[in-house]
C-alpha cells in the first residue's frame, strides 16, 4: 500500500470500465428528540453544534468509513504503542463501532465512548459504556484519568482546537497516549487529472469555505500535528496515507480501499454538505440536491485519479 508520500499506482485498465462495486457490503428523553431538517435527522442535544445527520444513511456511511480505516491499518484499531491501558476514552464515537471493537480487544480496560447523539448499540461488553457529552465543553473527568484517548474524524466539530488538546493533555495520565485520525475532505491527484477549477478541485475549496462559515475547520488533518506538539505532548508521530476515490489503482489493496471510499462518497455526500450549504452558505435545498447529482456524475468519471490525504497522529503525555 502506498504511504502518504508515495503516488498511488494506476490501473491502466480502469478507464475501460473495470468494476467499482464492492461485495458483502438510561438517558434523558429530551436527547432523543431529534431534529428533522431537509429530509434528514440530526441530533437534538446541543442542537446545531454538529453538521452531520445521525439517521440510518449516516450510520451506513460511518460503517463504511470504519471499514476503510481497517483496510488502511491492516485490521489494526490503533497505531499508538498502548499496553494494557486501565481506562480509555473515545471522543466523538458516533455509532460506537470502533469503541465496541476496542472494548472487546481490551477486556480489562474501562472504556468510555462519548458523542452528541445516542445512536450507539445497546448490547455492549461490561467494560464499555457510552455517554452523551459535548467534547467542546469543560471535561468533568478527573485529571490524569485516562491511559489512552482516541479521536477520529472530528473535523468540523471543534472551534477551539488548542483548548481541546489541553483537555486531552490534562485528562491523560502521565505516559498515556492520544491518537487522532483525520481525513482531508479536499480531493487531490498526483497526475494532474484534477485540474484547477475542476468540480473536484472546487469541492475542496467549498470544504474550506463551509468550515469557515460554520466556525469549525474541516481541515484539521493539515494542522493537528502542530497543535498536538504545541499542547506539550512528547514523541509525536504522524503517519500519512492516501485514500483513492474509486478502484483506479493497480495495487490490489488500494483498489479494494478505493472502491469502498467511492461507496463512502456516494453514501455520505449529501449528509456531509446539506447543513453546511443550506444553513451557513445560503444555498437552497434544491441547489444542494443538484450539486450532489452533479458530483455523483463527476465521481463516476474514470479520467480522475483522485484521492484524499489521511493522517494519524499519536503522542505521549510526558511522565
Amino acid at each position: 500500500m502506498a504511504s502518504g508520500n508515495e503516488s498511488i499506482p494506476i490501473d491502466d485498465d480502469y478507464a475501460d470500465g473495470s468494476d467499482d462495486s464492492v461485495s458483502n457490503l438510561s438517558i434523558a428523553s429530551t436527547i432523543y428528540q431529534y431534529r428533522l431538517e431537509n429530509g434528514r435527522r440530526y441530533h437534538a442535544y446541543r442542537d446545531g453544534q454538529y453538521w452531520a445527520p445521525n439517521d440510518q444513511q449516516a450510520r451506513s456511511s460511518e460503517m463504511i468509513s470504519h471499514h476503510a480505516f481497517l483496510i488502511t491499518l491492516n485490521d489494526k484499531l490503533l497505531l499508538a504503542p498502548v499496553r494494557n491501558p486501565r481506562r480509555a476514552l473515545d471522543v466523538g464515537c458516533g455509532i460506537g463501532t470502533w469503541t465496541l471493537d476496542f472494548a472487546e480487544a481490551y477486556p480489562n480496560t474501562a472504556v468510555v465512548g462519548t458523542d452528541l447523539s445516542p445512536i450507539q448499540p445497546e448490547t455492549i461488553p461490561p467494560n464499555l459504556h457510552f455517554e452523551i457529552d459535548d467534547c467542546c465543553s469543560d471535561w468533568v473527568y478527573p485529571r490524569d484519568h485516562f491511559d489512552y484517548i482516541h479521536v477520529r474524524q472530528l473535523y468540523g466539530s471543534v472551534a477551539d482546537w488548542p483548548k481541546f488538546y489541553r483537555e486531552c493533555y490534562d485528562h491523560l495520565a502521565p505516559g498515556g497516549y492520544i491518537e487522532q485520525a483525520e481525513v482531508n475532505p479536499a480531493p487531490k491527484s498526483d497526475d494532474g487529472s484534477i485540474a484547477r477549477g475542476d468540480p473536484l478541485d472546487e469541492c475542496g475549496k467549498l470544504a474550506v469555505r463551509a468550515g469557515n462559515a460554520f466556525g469549525k475547520s474541516l481541515m484539521v488533518e493539515e494542522f493537528m500535528h502542530e497543535e498536538i506538539v504545541r499542547a506539550g505532548f512528547a514523541d509525536v508521530v504522524r503517519v500519512r496515507f492516501k485514500w483513492p476515490i474509486g478502484g483506479w489503482s493497480n495495487d490490489p489493496r488500494l483498489k479494494e480501499l478505493g472502491k469502498w471510499v467511492l461507496v463512502h462518497w456516494n453514501e455520505g455526500l449529501e449528509g456531509w454538505v446539506l447543513r453546511f450549504f443550506t444553513k451557513h452558505m445560503g444555498w437552497t435545498f434544491e441547489g444542494v440536491k443538484q450539486w450532489n447529482a452533479d458530483m455523483r456524475r463527476v465521481l463516476k468519471d474514470r479520467k480522475y485519479h483522485a484521492y484524499q490525504d489521511v493522517s494519524i497522529v499519536y503522542a505521549r503525555k510526558p511522565l
